[in-house]
């Protein structure tokens, strides 16, 4: 074929995902990257059923699944740091099989370096603006300079900016609740384990990789939605303190490394629900098209399938059609495990923690725990292998 050239916005995981599957197709790539440098490390995601399939399909597979986080149990405690119960991580999570749990950061450099010989990367810029004609996509950058493209994708998250100018102002659809994670140190000597403490309304938990290694936490509260600009940091710190001073456990000294970190995260859990992804030459990848939510625990697995499916049929007549038909199903049944699980996510009440203790408590001693959880996942595990590839 003659090699179109295409325009990728965002170099998470799903840019370079489809990257490295439009070079094998002969595209010449374009990436670029708001953020001065490769973001590295970040919190944890799970790849599952079909986004598996897809990380084989494009040949790193491996190279992910040597950078699984390892994470042996789960503990649930009390207010006063006592464990109410503790079960294996893979076992309550819902990872089967080759389902792998790895950071974010760590998934998106194997991709970036498996693309980066083939594609132009550049960071440091993004686009401003946007104008569709016959002969392709001419595009401003904020450095001033501009290009034309055959095809320009947005793959830049749930706040995209491409989604913005290509389709007009729409909101995703907040699901009830805010989250926020950022490192901490690990003075709890965490290993492998994540922690759980739930108050009414509000969730709390860390993780780390080692004893030695920085903690992650993530604070989870149930709220309206609350108008906030996402570029004042210092803002959306005191929402949190807010929300979470004086609840019990680590909380508050969690809190008071808040300041210290570099890597601090705050947004809605919300989903991006759109009536088609494309609009002339301009698609949607990922988070910026169909982001389930953090709660469904599928987003990075539609990410890695949705590129896989894009870099198959884009360029062919009817491709970014076949591309929404094929996606559409997977990506319905994802999103409704977002809706259900942001509700879980977060308690209402003191009943519903009590409930909630009490399974994990008797849950450990259960002779068929094992077909119990299965059962309670299996509409997750449905959706997370709901297309075929």
């Amino acid at each position: 074929m003659t090699a179109k050239r295409v325009l990728i916005s965002g170099a998470g995981v799903a840019g370079p995902a489809l990257a490295l599957g439009l070079r094998r197709r002969g595209f010449e790539v374009t990436v670029v990257e708001r953020a001065a440098e490769l973001r590295t490390g970040g919190y944890k995601v799970d790849v599952r059923g079909s986004g598996v399939v897809a990380l084989k399909r494009m040949g790193v597979y491996e190279r992910a699944r040597a950078v699984d986080v390892g994470m042996q149990r789960i503990t649930y405690v009390k207010r006063d740091g006592r464990p109410i119960a503790a079960l294996p991580a893979d076992l309550l999570m819902g990872r089967r099989g080759d389902d792998i749990e790895v950071l974010r950061g760590d998934l998106g450099q194997i991709l970036y370096e498996e693309s980066v010989a083939d594609a132009e990367y550049v960071f440091g810029d993004a686009i401003a603006a946007l104008r569709d004609d016959p002969g392709g996509v001419e595009v401003t950058f904020s450095s001033g300079r501009s290009g034309r493209y055959d095809y320009v994708v947005g793959a830049d998250g749930l706040n995209s900016v491409t989604r913005r100018l290509a389709f007009g102002e729409s909101q995703p659809t907040h699901l009830g609740a805010y989250i926020s994670i950022f490192s901490v140190p690990n003075h709890l000597r965490i290993d492998r384990e994540e922690i759980m403490f739930f108050r009414p309304g509000r969730l709390v938990f860390a993780y780390a990789m080692g004893p030695d290694r920085p903690a992650k936490v993530g604070l989870t509260f149930a709220s309206p939605p609350v108008g906030y600009d996402r570029r004042d940091i210092r803002a959306q710190k005191a929402m949190v303190r807010e929300a979470f001073t004086g609840i019990g456990w680590e909380t508050d000294r969690f809190l008071a490394s808040l300041d210290a970190a570099d890597d601090f995260y705050f947004d809605s859990l919300a989903q991006v629900e759109l009536p088609r992804w494309s609009a002339g030459r301009i698609v949607l990848l990922g988070d910026a098209g169909y982001c389930p939510s953090p709660a469904s625990g599928q987003g990075t697995s539609l990410a890695l399938v949705g590129a896989h499916v894009l870099a198959q049929h884009l360029g062919e007549p009817g491709g970014l059609e076949e591309y929404e038909r094929v996606m559409r199903p997977y990506v319905d049944k994802n999103m409704a495990i977002g809706r259900k699980m942001a509700k879980d996510m977060v308690p209402g009440g003191r009943l519903a923690i009590a409930f909630r203790s009490y399974g994990m408590r008797t849950l450990k001693y259960h002779p068929r725990k094992e077909q119990v959880i299965d059962k309670i996942l299996a509409p997750m595990h449905e959706a997370a292998n709901a297309i075929t590839l």
